[in-house]
């Protein structure tokens, strides 16, 4: 049988508008998916549906479609979306009269079953992670534009997959293999080069314009990463390697299709932006589905102080002290008030910028008062009273509202998975009949692959150098937590980078994270560590509890820091 060529055209909501015309024209596709659903996504969405009850969908996905919708007809691409967001049945109601407007004869279906709001009254939008099979059920029925909610971002590859080379939930190993695609797919041009730890090893000129991934699926599960002929960006080991560590833990990567075992993953160089992925093993899915609720957390407001040349750290006691009397002794103070010195001033600099330092000052509470007025008129009123050369980057306006995201769980009977048929007709999707228990702290029974690594030789001469010479990482967030996934280049810095980088070791390069838990996963066949770290981005992105509130940055951070690395490696 034929591989399955899977395409993607968008990563997030806001990911490059013309991706999708660039998929669909440079070369030859199955489908066409498209991924804009996020955490913070989802609460923006509700947001938009407070305001208008027809909106939260991504709207930037009828734009392209408007543009694109003949080609895909013309060149018989199914299109398969998250789009849908929280109002599938509103976004694929849109697709239809825009094929009506553009006389374009396309089958139009959605599914949906994820809206659990009505359950948790105190969200403003609580949806679960639903599997392929209703994508599947609306695919084999005929449909050409295929709308969704929330459903994972792997769920728009199995989904294709198993309607195609007629897959049931009993088939684990493919189903996992093509989740191990399907991950690597859904951040697009992550996997081509882009934020690519050592991106100054490629061709700048290949890196200006990456193009979008594809996947070659086949019918037992393996797939082939590439992209079309002549685009921008590279596909390697490497760049396949990083895709696969992010936003992920441990061993088993658990979702409602199947549980995908990443420490069984292969990963061959088959040729030029060739990879191949083998040796995908699948378990059942767990018994329950991840609900994301989001709410609306309260009020911020920040303002940034420049402090500038001497006596940086008296300029930024002296403002503290100064607004924290103010603040304290209001009827109105903030519940929350924290503060954040950046340290980024030069000594004898050579211009009034890189002399500065940045104080950050952020405010949270339920009422907005107590952030808005509060907080502009403390700051605003000490311009001429305190530390010499005051100023801010810009004065606090009134506050806005923050989001925070939490996890629930539910059984798979607890959703109503539906397919919506183009012909209006509805097709339940039956919840898996074999799922995967779990005892607390159950070992990870082993699998045929390379044992752990033996160390390098004791006594090997060292130098003092940043970890990212010999490591690459990624890094993201899930929820309040985030997860660092460092992979080594040779087996030599395999060796060594497993026996050095232990948690401990990670809390003491990141002491941000020193009193938080911190937990390692090894993944011997990507030669990579991953380490989840347990609260660090607090309530979660729309909380925007640090400076990096994705943990986007997170990985460079630890690898710029320096260890005695054996001069082999270096």
């Amino acid at each position: 049988m034929t591989p399955l060529r899977i395409g993607n055209a968008s990563g997030f909501y806001g990911d490059r508008f013309d991706a999708m015309r660039e998929m669909l024209t440079g070369g030859e596709l199955d489908v066409l998916t498209g991924d804009y659903l996020a955490e913070l996504t989802m609460l923006i969405l509700g947001r938009d549906r407070l305001k208008d009850p027809a909106a939260g969908y991504a709207r930037t996905f009828l734009g392209q479609l408007e543009e694109c919708l003949g080609l895909a007809h013309d060149r018989g691409v199914r299109v398969v979306t998250n789009a849908g967001g929280l109002n599938p049945a509103g976004l694929a109601d849109a697709v239809r009269k825009l094929a009506d407007r553009l006389g374009i004869p396309v089958r139009v279906a959605h599914v949906e079953g994820d809206d659990l709001t009505h359950r948790h009254p105190d969200a403003l939008a609580a949806h679960a992670y639903l599997g392929g099979f209703g994508i599947a059920a609306c695919l084999r029925e005929g449909a050409d534009v295929v709308v969704t909610g929330r459903v994972t971002d792997a769920a728009l590859v199995t989904g294709p997959a198993a309607a195609h080379f007629g897959w049931t939930p009993d088939d684990h190993d493919r189903l996992a293999g093509a989740v191990v695609a399907g991950h690597v797919l859904e951040c697009g041009t992550q996997a081509t080069g882009g934020n690519y730890a050592f991106f100054t090893h490629h061709d700048v000129e290949r890196l200006r314009h990456p193009g979008f991934p594809l996947a070659e699926l086949h019918e037992d599960g393996t797939a082939v990463i590439t992209k079309h002929p002549g685009t921008g960006g590279v596909v390697d080991v490497g760049t396949v390697t990083a895709q696969l560590l992010y936003e992920t833990a441990g061993a088993r990567y658990a979702g409602p299709d199947v549980t995908a075992r990443l420490d069984t993953v292969e990963l061959t160089q088959e040729g030029p932006d060739r990879v191949r992925i083998t040796g995908v093993r699948g378990e059942a899915p767990p018994p329950t589905l991840k609900v994301g609720l989001n709410r609306i957390g309260g009020y911020r407001n920040e303002v940034v102080f420049v402090l500038t040349g001497l006596d940086i750290e008296k300029k930024a006691a002296l403002v503290r002290d100064q607004l924290e009397t103010t603040l304290y002794a209001s009827k109105s103070r903030p519940a929350n008030i924290s503060w954040t010195l950046a340290r980024t001033d030069h000594p004898d600099a050579p211009t009034e910028e890189t002399a500065s330092a940045l104080l950050r000052l952020v405010v949270r509470d339920p009422d907005q008062t107590a952030v808005g007025r509060a907080l502009s008129g403390a700051a605003v009123e000490l311009a001429l009273a305190s530390y010499p050369g005051f100023h801010v980057l810009a004065p606090p306006g009134k506050g806005a509202p923050y989001g925070v995201f939490e996890d629930v769980y539910v059984n798979h009977g607890g959703a109503d998975h539906v397919a919506v048929l183009h012909d209006g007709r509805r097709v339940p999707i039956p919840p898996p009949h074999d799922t995967l228990v779990l005892q607390p702290d159950e070992p990870i029974e082993p699998v045929d692959g390379p044992p752990p690594p033996e160390s390098l030789p004791t006594g090997l001469p060292t130098r003092r150098a940043p970890l990212g010479l010999v490591a690459g990482a990624r890094s993201g967030d899930k929820g309040g937590n985030a997860n660092v996934g460092l992979w080594a280049r040779s087996d030599d810095a395999w060796r060594w980078l497993a026996h050095t980088l232990t948690a401990d070791r990670f809390r003491e390069l990141l002491p941000e994270t020193a009193d938080l838990t911190v937990t390692r996963h090894a993944l011997p066949n990507l030669r990579a560590l991953n380490f989840v770290v347990e609260g660090i981005l607090g309530e979660g992105v729309a909380a925007q509890a640090r400076f990096d509130p994705q943990a986007k940055a997170l990985g460079e951070w630890l690898r710029s820091r320096h260890l005695d690395i054996p001069e082999i490696l270096l």
